[in-house]
């Protein structure tokens, strides 16, 4: 019986058997799938079309508007930590970063999948028994990413090429992953740049998610210049940074969408909704 056909019952016709409707109640059902975001000006990126045209029902959490929700993951199927200008030590000015670890641990226990971005990697980090800290050097622009030999058998890592690839990186943090955790990927003066855990959660470090849009914006917000200038006295950084997505992005946009690609693999749907930002 397709689903969503309507049954007339009759003397002829015989009760569906309980296997074919159970079967269009798990085709009819939207997965939905859970997205902590810090702040505005850092969203899914290049992560939004793919999940809306997957037909996955997005539900963004803005600690940033809303820092005492308490969401439960339970009701989702997945779960999408996105980055932000806090960090992981900073818990006593941000009480919603403890609440976002609980969460986090709680998903990655259940077996759902889970996608941490720069903060959202190194809270699944800690959340897993991984550590925190400052990096060495901030890295903020394009920087030469090389994988290791776990990451060409990896879903999700499979993707990038053996030879270095540029990625765009905003952070001074990083993180170590946690035990068991298989790392994918490094750069010179970050050692941990990707790692996954288990089967279905992912850490990075890097902002593959990023469009151009985004990049401007971060490069133009006041925060943005005044991180750069605090760590570079080179006044023309930010163009060179400019410049380096423009010859950088033609590249890593369709990768982008070849790596996500297999992160909204792990969901199966037909339509979406996104739900207003809380």
């Amino acid at each position: 019986m397709p689903c969503g056909t309507t049954v007339v019952m009759t003397p002829e016709w015989s009760q569906p058997d309980s296997d074919e409707l159970g079967s269009c109640r798990d085709n009819a059902r939207m997965r939905k799938l859970l997205v902590f975001q810090h702040v505005a000006s850092e969203p899914l990126g290049h992560l939004d079309p793919l999940l809306r045209e997957a037909g996955i029902r997005i539900r963004y959490v803005n600690f940033g508007r809303e820092p005492h929700a308490e969401p439960d993951v339970r009701r989702y199927d997945g779960l999408v930590v996105l980055g932000g200008p806090m960090n992981v030590d900073q818990a006593d000015r941000h009480p919603h970063l403890r609440t976002e670890v609980a969460a986090i641990r709680d998903a990655v226990h259940a077996d759902k999948p889970v996608l941490g971005i720069c903060l959202g990697g190194q809270l699944l980090a800690q959340a897993t028994g991984g550590h925190v800290h400052p990096n060495p050097v901030p890295e903020i622009g394009w920087y030469r990413l090389h994988t290791l030999a776990h990451a060409h058998e990896d879903p999700l890592f499979r993707h990038f090429e053996r030879a270095p690839r540029y990625v765009f990186q905003w952070h001074a943090y990083a993180f170590q992953p946690p035990p068991g955790a298989v790392p994918l990927a490094w750069t010179r003066s970050c050692r941990h740049q990707a790692y996954r855990l288990g089967e279905r959660a992912w850490g990075l470090q890097f902002h593959l998610e990023a469009d151009a849009a985004l990049i401007d914006r971060w490069l133009g917000a006041p925060s943005g210049r005044s991180e750069i200038e605090r760590h570079w006295s080179d006044a023309a950084r930010i163009a060179r940074i400019r410049a380096a997505s423009r010859r950088h992005l033609p590249e890593t946009t369709p990768l982008s969408a070849r790596v996500f690609g297999e992160f909204v693999n792990l969901f199966a749907a037909r339509r979406y909704s996104v739900l207003p930002s809380r």
